[in-house]
């Protein structure tokens, strides 16, 4: 059965995902009910669950009114069960979960989060504020050791995976990729689609785990260009990737 994907955006920045398939039908994220329900009347599907990634309400703000009003299974970390509003099922990498019989991997990426995931459903990686496009975010209950790690983790998905991220956000991050490393020629020509995308006001997501290999700093911190930038040529990863979060919380 083919997975069905509508971006749907909500909030000033924020994105969450309808994902359907067969009878199944979960909403990834849902900041707040109104346009989930939009969105659900106007493909004529049936909400039948409600998946978090992390406890920020700007990604479970709308769990309790959908619940109410669908009846929707909230799944969620189980890490952070007492921080996700409504949590029926917690889940883990152990667990794992199904949606629409077929295995769904749930990968823990702790850092800007304590119990963050990823959930990666038919080749989509879900990654909520974990990696964005081009980026990464912000170090909220974890160090750099925990988030590299995490980004680790989800670079071994295969270079096909799709990432739908939690917020529009690629513009910026861009922008800060090429202080970095103005060499790449995939990042300039990545950047030319962001920048004619976002004219149109068009939503930059998605993009494949390969793209972001090959233009995300934040998972390049071994790169010869950007460890030149930095000054740091012969630093560890970590400390470099340590220092590419403090300038981009700084950009």
């Amino acid at each position: 059965m083919a997975t069905d994907i509508e971006i749907v955006p909500c909030l000033s920045d924020n994105y969450a995902y309808l994902v359907k398939s067969g009878e199944s039908c979960a909403v990834v994220d849902p900041s707040e009910a109104a346009p989930v329900q939009a969105a659900l009347k106007r493909r004529g599907w049936k909400l039948t669950h409600i998946l978090n990634t992390h406890h920020h309400l700007d990604h479970c703000g709308g769990n309790l009114d959908l619940k109410q009003q669908t009846g929707a299974v909230v799944v969620g970390p189980g890490k952070d069960a007492a921080r996700i509003p409504g949590l029926d099922l917690g889940v883990d990498e152990a667990s794992g979960w199904e949606f629409d019989g077929r295995k769904v991997q749930v990968l823990e990426v702790p850092a800007h989060t304590s119990g963050a995931i990823t959930f990666v459903i038919d080749g989509n990686a879900f990654t909520g504020d974990t990696l964005f496009l081009m980026g990464c975010g912000r170090l909220f209950e974890g160090d750099p050791r925990m988030m590299w790690t995490s980004l680790s983790k989800l670079m071994t998905l295969p270079d096909e995976t799709k990432v739908y991220c939690g917020h529009e956000y690629t513009q910026t991050n861009g922008r800060f990729a090429l202080t970095l490393e103005p060499g790449n020629p995939a990042l300039q020509a990545r950047m030319a689609d962001v920048n004619a995308a976002r004219a149109k006001g068009v939503p930059t997501v998605l993009a494949t785990m390969g793209l972001e290999k090959q233009t995300n700093p934040f998972l390049r911190p071994g790169n010869a260009e950007i460890r030149k930038s930095l000054g740091m040529e012969k630093a560890d990863t970590v400390a470099v990737f340590g220092e590419i979060r403090a300038r981009k919380d700084r950009f």
